[in-house]
């Protein structure tokens, strides 16, 4: 018998990873890829860039706010974040593809994000010379977000249990690829490209008030004090949380009774996931793999 809590649109079936153009990948981003590759950046366009599952909505809703919280007050409270900053590459066929929904935005800027590794990135966005944000989130919190996200949302792979999700992603076999290849990438690409701002998660959870400064301040907004203070309130964690058009409650391809896209946000939640040993691996092969590479993380705050 049909769950009766159970929404009218099927899950899609859950996606295999395979290797795109080395880089871990599934066909409900890459499906549509030359489409995506041949999309029109406009100039103010602002694209916002993150490995999954680092903070992304968080930024999405605080520059949506800062652009169009004063003349569409109600915009936050009354459209889905994935409608209001498109997700550029996703295609799954109950929903439109985010490249059409970019190209149908009025407002501008358009506010787009991506998880695309730098090289994938539309060539036209360094053409046009767009801002770009980056948020990176320290690998061990980001592993563990990733893990439950698998977990409950039906477009991304099978999570498997913690032990083999955590080798998996050691290994870089995640949707998206490399955690430590997307961070260096974006990084080394901040040294060149100076309309790139890179922020980390953890700055963002210990001192909103200064990360929204350096936002600002690369993007040229003055928001008033007022204004301020209301998007610091609208982007704290358990604000976005309870907000249906944060928190992808709308989202059918996602259980909720499994895990929330919003779980804790918190830094340093890694520690309830990994053992000793885990640890102890984790930090051998963390010390390997980001030898040749000036960006740190912290794992607490």
């Amino acid at each position: 018998m049909a769950n009766p809590d159970q929404t009218e649109t099927a899950a899609p079936p859950r996606p295999e990873l395979f290797d795109f153009h080395g880089v871990s990948m599934t066909h409900y981003f890459t499906d549509n890829w030359d489409n995506v590759q041949n999309f029109q950046a406009k100039p103010d366009d602002i694209l916002i860039a993150t490995y999954p599952k680092a903070g992304t909505t968080w930024v999405c809703h605080m520059l949506d706010l800062l652009y169009f919280g004063k003349s569409s007050p109600k915009r936050g409270d009354s459209l889905p974040i994935y409608e209001r900053v498109p997700f550029l590459e996703i295609y799954i066929p109950v929903f439109a593809p985010g490249v059409e929904l970019a190209e149908k935005m009025t407002t501008s800027p358009r506010l787009i994000k991506t998880h695309f590794p730098v090289q994938f990135v539309p060539k036209s966005f360094w053409e046009q010379k767009c801002r770009i944000v980056y948020v990176a989130r320290n690998a061990k919190d980001n592993a563990v977000s990733y893990f439950h996200f698998d977990r409950m949302n039906n477009g991304q792979p099978e999570s498997g249990d913690w032990p083999s999700f955590l080798q998996r992603f050691q290994e870089g076999k995640m949707a998206w690829g490399s955690w430590y290849d997307h961070v260096k990438g974006w990084w080394e690409k901040k040294q060149a490209y100076p309309k790139l701002l890179y922020l980390h998660y953890e700055d963002l959870a210990e001192d909103m008030d200064r990360e929204m400064d350096r936002v600002c301040s690369f993007l040229g907004l003055c928001p008033t004090e007022e204004e301020r203070h209301q998007v610091k309130e609208e982007v704290q964690f358990d604000a976005m949380k309870k907000n249906s058009m944060t928190n992808y409650s709308t989202f059918s391809v996602m259980d909720f009774k499994i895990s929330p896209f919003m779980r804790k946000g918190k830094v340093g939640d890694w520690k309830n996931h990994f053992t000793v040993y885990q640890n102890e691996q984790f930090d051998k092969e963390y010390q390997k793999k980001m030898m040749n590479t000036t960006v740190r993380f912290r794992t607490e705050i």
